[in-house]
Protein backbone atom coordinates (compact mmCIF):
# COMPACT_ATOMS: atom_id res chain seq x y z
CA UNK A 1 0.00 0.00 0.00
CA UNK A 2 1.29 3.49 -0.77
CA UNK A 3 1.97 5.77 2.20
CA UNK A 4 -0.50 8.67 2.57
CA UNK A 5 0.93 11.99 1.23
CA UNK A 6 -0.06 14.85 3.27
CA UNK A 7 -0.85 18.55 2.16
CA UNK A 8 1.03 20.03 5.14
CA UNK A 9 3.17 18.02 8.02
CA UNK A 10 4.01 20.23 10.67
CA UNK A 11 6.49 19.20 12.78
CA UNK A 12 5.75 20.18 16.27
CA UNK A 13 2.18 20.69 18.29
CA UNK A 14 3.22 24.04 20.67
CA UNK A 15 1.09 27.16 19.70
CA UNK A 16 2.99 27.74 16.29
CA UNK A 17 2.46 24.34 15.46
CA UNK A 18 -0.83 23.88 16.47
CA UNK A 19 -2.22 27.40 14.71
CA UNK A 20 -0.24 26.00 11.73
CA UNK A 21 -2.63 23.02 11.59
CA UNK A 22 -5.31 24.87 12.14
CA UNK A 23 -4.96 27.16 9.50
CA UNK A 24 -4.06 24.89 7.31
CA UNK A 25 -6.98 22.72 8.41
CA UNK A 26 -9.56 26.27 7.50
CA UNK A 27 -8.26 26.37 3.73
CA UNK A 28 -9.33 22.48 3.09
CA UNK A 29 -5.49 20.81 3.39
CA UNK A 30 -4.97 17.62 4.89
CA UNK A 31 -2.46 17.72 7.76
CA UNK A 32 -0.08 15.87 9.85
CA UNK A 33 0.65 17.58 13.03
CA UNK A 34 3.83 15.48 14.86
CA UNK A 35 5.18 15.76 18.38
CA UNK A 36 7.89 13.84 20.40
CA UNK A 37 5.88 14.80 23.41
CA UNK A 38 2.40 13.41 24.15
CA UNK A 39 -0.09 16.44 25.09
CA UNK A 40 -0.88 17.53 27.66
CA UNK A 41 2.88 18.38 28.69
CA UNK A 42 4.92 21.08 30.80
CA UNK A 43 6.65 23.40 28.71
CA UNK A 44 8.95 25.96 30.44
CA UNK A 45 7.90 29.55 29.36
CA UNK A 46 6.35 32.94 31.36
CA UNK A 47 2.59 31.48 30.72
CA UNK A 48 1.63 35.11 29.56
CA UNK A 49 -1.14 35.09 26.95
CA UNK A 50 -1.26 38.49 25.51
CA UNK A 51 -4.85 39.66 23.92
CA UNK A 52 -3.28 40.03 20.34
CA UNK A 53 -2.60 36.32 20.41
CA UNK A 54 -6.29 35.22 21.86
CA UNK A 55 -7.23 37.65 18.92
CA UNK A 56 -5.22 35.32 16.39
CA UNK A 57 -6.76 32.28 17.59
CA UNK A 58 -10.42 33.80 17.30
CA UNK A 59 -9.62 34.29 13.53
CA UNK A 60 -9.23 30.53 13.22
CA UNK A 61 -12.07 29.44 14.76
CA UNK A 62 -10.56 28.65 18.37
CA UNK A 63 -12.21 29.83 21.60
CA UNK A 64 -12.33 29.33 25.08
CA UNK A 65 -8.30 29.46 25.47
CA UNK A 66 -8.14 30.88 28.46
CA UNK A 67 -11.25 29.76 30.03
CA UNK A 68 -10.62 29.00 34.10
CA UNK A 69 -8.13 31.41 34.21
CA UNK A 70 -8.83 35.30 35.52
CA UNK A 71 -7.77 38.29 33.15
CA UNK A 72 -5.16 40.07 34.26
CA UNK A 73 -5.92 43.78 34.31
CA UNK A 74 -2.63 45.70 35.20
CA UNK A 75 1.15 45.86 35.13
CA UNK A 76 3.90 46.97 37.18
CA UNK A 77 7.54 48.03 35.45
CA UNK A 78 10.28 48.49 37.82
CA UNK A 79 13.38 50.47 35.37
CA UNK A 80 17.12 49.47 36.30
CA UNK A 81 17.12 52.68 38.09
CA UNK A 82 14.28 51.92 40.67
CA UNK A 83 11.82 54.38 38.66
CA UNK A 84 8.18 52.08 38.27
CA UNK A 85 5.23 52.74 36.16
CA UNK A 86 1.76 50.89 37.42
CA UNK A 87 -1.43 51.22 35.33
CA UNK A 88 -3.77 49.09 33.57
CA UNK A 89 -2.79 47.10 30.32
CA UNK A 90 -4.18 48.40 27.42
CA UNK A 91 -6.30 45.21 27.07
CA UNK A 92 -6.08 42.86 29.74
CA UNK A 93 -3.74 39.39 29.47
CA UNK A 94 -3.84 36.20 31.09
CA UNK A 95 -1.74 34.19 32.76
CA UNK A 96 -2.21 30.22 31.88
CA UNK A 97 0.53 27.11 32.13
CA UNK A 98 1.79 25.80 28.93
CA UNK A 99 0.46 22.51 29.94
CA UNK A 100 -3.14 23.48 30.06
CA UNK A 101 -2.35 26.19 26.39
CA UNK A 102 -0.96 24.28 24.53
CA UNK A 103 -3.12 21.23 25.12
CA UNK A 104 -6.22 23.11 24.58
CA UNK A 105 -4.82 24.39 20.91
CA UNK A 106 -3.54 20.56 20.13
CA UNK A 107 -7.00 19.60 20.88
CA UNK A 108 -8.86 22.52 18.51
CA UNK A 109 -6.55 21.16 15.65
CA UNK A 110 -7.61 17.78 16.44
CA UNK A 111 -11.42 19.08 16.62
CA UNK A 112 -10.57 20.98 12.90
CA UNK A 113 -9.53 17.71 11.20
CA UNK A 114 -5.61 17.44 11.74
CA UNK A 115 -3.75 13.90 12.45
CA UNK A 116 -1.47 14.28 15.40
CA UNK A 117 0.84 11.67 15.83
CA UNK A 118 3.50 11.17 18.31
CA UNK A 119 6.82 11.09 16.51
CA UNK A 120 10.12 12.92 17.13
CA UNK A 121 11.51 14.09 13.43
CA UNK A 122 15.39 13.87 12.77
CA UNK A 123 15.80 13.60 9.24
CA UNK A 124 14.31 16.28 6.37
CA UNK A 125 15.16 15.69 2.68
CA UNK A 126 13.39 17.82 0.29
CA UNK A 127 13.02 16.50 -3.55
CA UNK A 128 11.12 17.76 -6.98
CA UNK A 129 8.05 15.90 -5.56
CA UNK A 130 7.70 17.04 -1.99
CA UNK A 131 9.66 17.06 1.80
CA UNK A 132 10.05 13.18 3.18
CA UNK A 133 10.62 13.13 7.24
CA UNK A 134 12.92 10.44 8.81
CA UNK A 135 11.92 8.46 5.26
CA UNK A 136 8.77 7.64 5.95
CA UNK A 137 6.33 10.65 5.90
CA UNK A 138 5.53 12.69 2.95
CA UNK A 139 3.97 15.84 2.94
CA UNK A 140 4.08 18.63 0.09
CA UNK A 141 4.71 21.32 1.86
CA UNK A 142 6.50 21.12 5.78
CA UNK A 143 6.09 24.03 8.26
CA UNK A 144 8.53 23.41 11.11
CA UNK A 145 7.68 24.74 14.05
CA UNK A 146 9.62 22.53 16.81
CA UNK A 147 11.30 25.41 18.57
CA UNK A 148 14.48 26.94 19.74
CA UNK A 149 16.53 23.42 18.64
CA UNK A 150 14.56 23.07 15.53
CA UNK A 151 15.28 19.95 13.37
CA UNK A 152 13.88 21.53 10.91
CA UNK A 153 15.69 24.71 10.93
CA UNK A 154 19.36 22.84 11.18
CA UNK A 155 18.28 20.72 7.88
CA UNK A 156 17.85 24.27 6.22
CA UNK A 157 21.04 25.39 7.05
CA UNK A 158 20.90 27.66 9.57
CA UNK A 159 22.43 27.55 12.92
CA UNK A 160 21.34 28.60 16.52
CA UNK A 161 21.18 32.38 17.26
CA UNK A 162 24.80 33.29 18.57
CA UNK A 163 25.31 35.31 21.49
CA UNK A 164 23.57 38.59 22.16
CA UNK A 165 20.77 37.17 19.86
CA UNK A 166 20.21 34.63 22.31
CA UNK A 167 18.88 34.55 26.16
CA UNK A 168 18.13 32.04 28.66
CA UNK A 169 15.25 32.31 31.32
CA UNK A 170 14.45 30.07 34.47
CA UNK A 171 10.73 29.91 35.39
CA UNK A 172 8.86 27.93 38.38
CA UNK A 173 5.84 28.62 40.28
CA UNK A 174 5.56 30.45 43.65
CA UNK A 175 2.54 32.03 45.90
CA UNK A 176 1.43 35.06 44.44
CA UNK A 177 2.33 38.41 46.14
CA UNK A 178 -0.71 40.99 44.51
CA UNK A 179 -2.69 40.51 41.34
CA UNK A 180 -0.60 42.38 38.94
CA UNK A 181 1.61 41.67 36.48
CA UNK A 182 5.32 42.79 37.22
CA UNK A 183 8.43 42.86 35.77
CA UNK A 184 11.51 43.92 37.55
CA UNK A 185 14.50 44.73 35.29
CA UNK A 186 18.00 45.24 36.48
CA UNK A 187 20.96 46.84 35.59
CA UNK A 188 23.43 44.13 36.92
CA UNK A 189 24.23 41.45 33.41
CA UNK A 190 21.59 43.59 31.23
CA UNK A 191 19.58 42.94 29.77
CA UNK A 192 18.21 41.11 32.23
CA UNK A 193 14.73 41.33 34.29
CA UNK A 194 12.66 39.41 36.33
CA UNK A 195 9.03 38.29 36.42
CA UNK A 196 5.84 37.67 38.25
CA UNK A 197 2.45 36.67 36.57
CA UNK A 198 -0.36 35.52 38.91
CA UNK A 199 -2.07 32.59 37.72
CA UNK A 200 -5.59 33.32 39.14
CA UNK A 201 -5.33 30.43 41.89
CA UNK A 202 -3.09 31.42 44.25
CA UNK A 203 0.03 31.02 42.84
CA UNK A 204 1.84 32.95 40.51
CA UNK A 205 4.60 31.90 37.50
CA UNK A 206 7.40 33.31 38.32
CA UNK A 207 11.42 33.69 36.57
CA UNK A 208 14.08 35.70 35.73
CA UNK A 209 15.92 35.91 32.19
CA UNK A 210 19.38 37.74 31.01
CA UNK A 211 21.27 37.78 27.16
CA UNK A 212 23.81 35.24 26.54
CA UNK A 213 27.08 36.93 26.41
CA UNK A 214 29.65 34.02 26.19
CA UNK A 215 29.91 32.13 29.43
CA UNK A 216 27.29 29.14 29.86
CA UNK A 217 24.82 30.56 32.97
CA UNK A 218 23.81 27.68 35.43
CA UNK A 219 20.93 26.78 37.06
CA UNK A 220 21.99 27.87 40.42
CA UNK A 221 23.22 31.14 39.37
CA UNK A 222 19.79 31.90 37.16
CA UNK A 223 18.01 30.56 40.49
CA UNK A 224 19.68 33.34 42.79
CA UNK A 225 19.47 36.31 40.45
CA UNK A 226 15.41 35.53 40.36
CA UNK A 227 15.57 35.28 44.68
CA UNK A 228 17.96 38.55 44.65
CA UNK A 229 14.90 40.41 42.43
CA UNK A 230 12.21 38.76 43.81
CA UNK A 231 13.25 38.40 47.37
CA UNK A 232 11.21 35.58 49.39
CA UNK A 233 10.31 33.37 46.12
CA UNK A 234 10.66 29.81 46.56
CA UNK A 235 9.58 28.54 43.92
CA UNK A 236 8.85 24.92 42.71
CA UNK A 237 8.65 23.46 39.49
CA UNK A 238 12.17 25.20 38.00
CA UNK A 239 12.85 24.90 34.30
CA UNK A 240 15.15 26.70 31.91
CA UNK A 241 14.79 27.44 28.60
CA UNK A 242 16.19 28.82 25.29
CA UNK A 243 14.84 32.21 23.98
CA UNK A 244 16.36 32.53 20.06
CA UNK A 245 15.55 36.56 19.65
CA UNK A 246 13.85 38.06 16.65
CA UNK A 247 17.13 40.14 15.90
CA UNK A 248 18.72 37.14 14.66
CA UNK A 249 16.21 35.59 12.18
CA UNK A 250 16.75 33.00 9.38
CA UNK A 251 15.09 32.96 6.20
CA UNK A 252 11.25 32.31 6.94
CA UNK A 253 11.10 29.47 4.04
CA UNK A 254 12.61 27.58 1.09
CA UNK A 255 11.39 25.95 -0.99
CA UNK A 256 8.61 23.67 0.52
CA UNK A 257 9.87 24.12 3.94
CA UNK A 258 8.82 26.52 6.00
CA UNK A 259 9.57 27.74 9.58
CA UNK A 260 7.41 29.18 12.20
CA UNK A 261 7.22 30.44 15.95
CA UNK A 262 10.56 30.01 18.21
CA UNK A 263 12.21 27.93 15.37
CA UNK A 264 12.24 31.30 12.92
CA UNK A 265 13.48 32.75 16.10
CA UNK A 266 10.41 34.91 16.84
CA UNK A 267 10.87 36.44 20.35
CA UNK A 268 10.40 39.67 21.21
CA UNK A 269 13.93 41.19 21.70
CA UNK A 270 12.25 44.38 23.81
CA UNK A 271 10.17 41.74 26.50
CA UNK A 272 11.00 37.51 25.35
CA UNK A 273 7.58 37.20 24.39
CA UNK A 274 6.92 34.22 21.61
CA UNK A 275 3.03 33.44 22.43
CA UNK A 276 1.72 35.79 19.96
CA UNK A 277 4.48 35.36 17.45
CA UNK A 278 3.97 31.72 17.53
CA UNK A 279 0.01 31.53 16.75
CA UNK A 280 0.08 34.09 13.94
CA UNK A 281 3.30 33.06 12.33
CA UNK A 282 1.97 29.49 12.41
CA UNK A 283 -1.07 30.70 10.89
CA UNK A 284 0.70 32.45 8.17
CA UNK A 285 2.67 29.67 7.78
CA UNK A 286 -0.38 26.92 7.70
CA UNK A 287 -2.23 29.02 5.16
CA UNK A 288 0.72 29.57 3.09
CA UNK A 289 1.09 25.87 2.83
CA UNK A 290 -2.34 24.77 1.89
CA UNK A 291 -2.46 26.60 -0.77
CA UNK A 292 0.01 24.53 -2.16
CA UNK A 293 3.86 23.85 -2.89
CA UNK A 294 3.92 26.51 -5.70
CA UNK A 295 5.86 29.53 -4.53
CA UNK A 296 4.87 28.37 -0.87
CA UNK A 297 8.54 29.92 0.60
CA UNK A 298 7.54 33.35 -1.47
CA UNK A 299 3.90 33.17 -0.56
CA UNK A 300 4.74 33.33 3.63
CA UNK A 301 7.58 35.61 3.33
CA UNK A 302 5.61 38.01 1.58
CA UNK A 303 2.34 37.19 4.50
CA UNK A 304 5.12 37.58 7.36
CA UNK A 305 6.29 40.55 6.06
CA UNK A 306 2.90 42.53 5.36
CA UNK A 307 1.98 41.12 8.64
CA UNK A 308 4.92 41.53 10.97
CA UNK A 309 7.78 43.34 9.07
CA UNK A 310 7.44 47.11 10.35
CA UNK A 311 7.23 45.53 13.52
CA UNK A 312 10.05 43.44 13.73
CA UNK A 313 12.06 46.87 12.91
CA UNK A 314 10.88 48.92 15.35
CA UNK A 315 10.95 46.16 18.05
CA UNK A 316 14.60 45.65 17.10
CA UNK A 317 15.37 48.98 17.05
CA UNK A 318 14.02 48.91 20.54
CA UNK A 319 16.56 46.01 21.71
CA UNK A 320 19.20 48.08 20.06
CA UNK A 321 18.40 51.72 22.22
CA UNK A 322 17.62 49.74 25.26
CA UNK A 323 21.08 48.11 25.45
CA UNK A 324 21.61 51.41 27.85
CA UNK A 325 19.61 51.01 31.11
CA UNK A 326 19.34 54.62 31.13
CA UNK A 327 17.21 54.32 27.77
CA UNK A 328 14.48 51.95 30.00
CA UNK A 329 14.88 54.56 33.36
CA UNK A 330 13.74 57.16 30.16
CA UNK A 331 11.00 55.08 29.00
CA UNK A 332 9.68 53.90 32.47
CA UNK A 333 9.44 57.38 33.46
CA UNK A 334 8.06 58.45 30.09
CA UNK A 335 5.03 55.69 30.96
CA UNK A 336 4.49 57.41 34.05
CA UNK A 337 3.70 60.52 32.74
CA UNK A 338 1.73 59.76 30.19
CA UNK A 339 -0.38 56.79 29.61
CA UNK A 340 -0.17 56.83 25.79
CA UNK A 341 3.10 56.35 25.93
CA UNK A 342 2.60 53.47 28.51
CA UNK A 343 -0.38 51.72 26.35
CA UNK A 344 2.35 51.87 22.92
CA UNK A 345 5.18 50.25 24.90
CA UNK A 346 2.84 47.32 26.00
CA UNK A 347 2.08 47.14 22.29
CA UNK A 348 5.42 47.23 21.05
CA UNK A 349 6.72 44.77 23.69
CA UNK A 350 3.40 41.91 23.56
CA UNK A 351 1.81 42.42 20.25
CA UNK A 352 2.70 44.03 16.99
CA UNK A 353 2.77 47.87 17.90
CA UNK A 354 5.25 50.19 16.61
CA UNK A 355 6.73 53.39 17.73
CA UNK A 356 5.15 57.07 17.35
CA UNK A 357 6.26 60.64 17.25
CA UNK A 358 4.75 61.26 20.46
CA UNK A 359 6.53 58.47 22.41
CA UNK A 360 9.95 58.65 20.87
CA UNK A 361 9.74 62.73 21.93
CA UNK A 362 8.28 61.39 25.50
CA UNK A 363 11.29 59.02 25.81
CA UNK A 364 13.55 61.65 24.29
CA UNK A 365 12.77 64.25 26.77
CA UNK A 366 13.39 61.87 29.46
CA UNK A 367 16.80 60.76 28.54
CA UNK A 368 17.45 64.80 28.53
CA UNK A 369 16.07 65.29 31.83
CA UNK A 370 18.74 62.33 32.96
CA UNK A 371 21.59 63.60 31.40
CA UNK A 372 20.82 67.37 32.64
CA UNK A 373 19.09 67.08 36.05
CA UNK A 374 17.82 70.76 37.05
CA UNK A 375 20.32 72.73 38.88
Amino acid sequence: MTAAVFDVAVVGAGPAGAAAALAARRAGASVLLLDRAEFPRDKACGDGIAADAVDVLDSLGVTGVTDGYPPVADLRLIAPGGTEVARPLPRPAHTVPRRVFDARLVLAAVAHGAELRRHAVRRVREDDAGVTLDDRIRARVVVGADGAGSVVRRALGHPVNPDGHLAIAIRGYAPAVGTEQLIKTTSARWPAYAWSFPIGDGTANVGYGETLRGAPLTKAYLMARLCELLPGTEPTGLRAHHLPLSTRRPPPARGRVLLAGDALSLINPFTGEGIFYAVLSGALAGAAAAAGPHRAAERYAAALGNRLGRHLRHSGLAARLTRRPEVVDAAVRAARRDGAVFDRMVDLGLGDGVFDLRTIGRIGAELLHIALPPS
